[in-house]
């Protein structure tokens, strides 16, 4: 019966080990850095007042206009912020050509069709997609243009209007305008009524055409910005950053298993075992959800690693205890995490209460802070009270593992009852 059980326990501990050594690697690779450890560039906005006051309601618009805009430049995780009543700051983590990306990111994108009296004919919130492409016939770059059923409409009375005209009438043209500067100024030869037109011209590479076309489909600015802040955060930086956090987690880690291993014995061992576990449904998790990680984030995952250590640091406190006073190792280590089970429970519930506050009143960082927190405590929670226990039913069922010594407790052997 001795050799079965721990032939059962052997194979789960192989399990274990054989899946953290296969699956931390890809899982750290499949992980979103922030700004701060893989580079990138911070720029902080500010809003202008023009024509009138700027409104709550137009940043609360700018918030998401930005947001398109960044998605439509490929950014992936961009966090997005507003701070105070007309500011907002956009960090941009792993952007190659921060140059470009500011540029785009500060343009009002205003796009307009206007006649050559200078009345505006449509405007670019009646487009429905704009897309970059090249020109067969001249290999120039250019954006076609695809307007909704009201800009349809609009543009078709405008070309059939402009048709009319004489030859050679600058009435026959119509200029598109991108925030006030003329994009291209064709002639009309006859009315368009499909809704489609093409910016032709203008354009020194097709990147700089695609990035105008990402500007027009997220839309323009509802108010004026300016750029009043950027930083560029260099690769460099980042990855040694990244470089000092992974060293600082292996050597944590190191010096935990070692002491879990010299001051608990057995339970110990199964402690390290449990914490693998740990870190597979952490990193998991953030993997599934997309969380970004960022130095914070670190911070949060150390502090969480912690907690689950010391949550099996009371659970193992009251299982020696059981055992001094007598108990066998099976009712030992039921009556152990029964005794510690809302003690681990409330310590754990308070810092979510205070990583929920954390989330709901931070910002950027912080949030990253509290996310990662949080989910490490909730993993925690589980293997501690749930893995380790179910490993530690399984550990005393061995024959070779009865010995009291094993488990930090001077005296005889336990027995099986």
């Amino acid at each position: 019966m001795g050799g079965g059980n721990f032939a059962k326990v052997f194979v789960v501990l192989v399990i274990i080990l054989v899946a953290g050594v296969l699956a931390v690697g890809p899982l750290l690779g499949a992980i979103n850095l922030g700004l701060d450890l893989q580079g990138g560039v911070h720029v902080e906005l500010q809003a202008v007042e023009k024509d009138r006051p700027v409104t709550d309601e137009d940043m609360r618009q700018l918030e998401q206009v930005m947001r398109k805009r960044v998605d439509e430049l490929g950014v992936s995780e961009p966090i997005i912020q507003r701070i105070g009543e007309k500011r907002l700051i956009v960090d941009l983590a792993g952007v190659e050509d921060t140059e470009q990306a500011v540029e785009v990111i500060g343009k009002t994108a205003q796009l307009e069709f206007k006649k050559s009296d200078g009345t505006v004919i449509l405007t670019g919130n009646l487009l429905k997609d704009a897309v970059a492409t090249i020109d067969p016939n001249n290999q120039q770059p250019e954006i076609n243009l695809e307007f909704d059923a009201q800009g349809t409409k609009a543009f078709a009375e405008a070309t059939a209007e402009a048709a009319g005209y004489p030859e050679g009438d600058p009435m026959r043209r119509i200029a598109i305008l991108l925030d006030g500067e003329v994009l291209t100024n064709p002639h009309v030869t006859e009315p368009i009524p499909s809704g489609r037109a093409r910016i032709t011209g203008g354009f020194d590479s097709y990147q700089e055409a695609a990035n105008i076309a990402a500007l027009l489909r997220g839309g323009a600015l509802p108010v004026s910005m300016e750029i009043i802040a950027k930083q560029t955060v260099g690769p460099t930086l980042g990855a040694d950053s990244l470089e000092k956090s992974k060293i600082a987690v292996i050597a944590g880690l190191i010096a935990i298993s070692l002491f879990m291993i010299s001051y608990y014995r057995l339970p110990g061992l199964i402690a390290n075992f449990s914490l693998v576990v740990y870190a597979l449904i952490v990193l998991g998790t953030m993997v599934l959800i997309k969380a970004v990680l960022t130095l914070p984030g670190i911070a949060g995952l150390l502090l969480s690693v912690g907690m689950a250590v010391d949550a099996n640091i009371i659970i193992y406190e009251r299982v020696k205890e059981e055992l001094r006073n007598g108990k066998t190792l099976r009712s030992a280590v039921e009556a152990g995490f029964k005794r510690a089970f809302w003690t681990v429970f409330d310590a754990n519930v308070t810092t979510l209460i205070a990583a929920a506050v954390l989330y709901y009143l931070g910002t950027g960082p912080i949030r990253g802070f509290a996310v990662t927190l949080s989910i490490g405590i909730l993993a925690s929670m589980f293997t501690a009270i749930t893995l380790t226990r179910w490993l530690l039913r399984m550990v005393v069922k061995v024959d070779a593992f009865k010995k009291m010594t094993l488990y930090g407790v001077r005296g005889g052997a336990g027995n099986e009852a």
